[in-house]
């Protein structure tokens, strides 16, 4: 009996391609899933935002950020260290290290956010800007929505 490599190699193949799908098939099926998911979950542009505070150090910035997450103003306080802002307060160039809070919340929740930020900040006036949310992961944004009440 006389063997045939090309069949050898076409056999070879097809079992090789077999294993690849049978393994492969756990990964597939998650990115998936993950891609329907994603896909499936719809977002309102602007139904959440993102709030930023300057404070003097740290010690202010995690105080207002737990505050903030206590009181459920926010899902998220990231406390962005050694920033540098300079501006223009009382006719004078100022320049002055501080921390930047980043806040992610309600669109709905920005007053109630100010007016906690504007009672217990130290300074004369408090930066509170916010900006509207227009895209972002779902799973992320349903999270803000799940923890921030209406």
């Amino acid at each position: 009996m006389r063997f045939d490599a090309s069949a050898g190699g076409a056999l070879r193949f097809f079992c090789l391609t077999v294993l690849l799908g049978v393994l492969m098939l756990p990964v597939l099926r998650w990115m998936g899933l993950r891609a329907f998911s994603m896909a499936t979950q719809t977002y309102s542009s602007g139904t959440h935002s993102a709030a930023f505070v300057t404070c003097p150090n740290d010690t202010v910035a995690k105080e207002l950020a737990r505050g903030i997450v206590e009181k459920k103003l926010a899902a998220c306080v990231n406390i962005v260290p050694q920033i540098t802002s300079v501006y223009e307060w009382q006719g004078k160039i100022e320049e002055d290290s501080e921390v930047l809070l980043m806040i992610k919340t309600r669109s709905s929740k920005i007053p109630a956010l100010a007016e906690y930020v504007r009672s217990n900040h130290p300074y004369e006036v408090a930066e509170v800007i916010s900006l509207p949310i227009d895209q972002g992961n779902p799973p992320y944004l349903k999270w803000i929505g799940d923890v921030v009440p209406e």
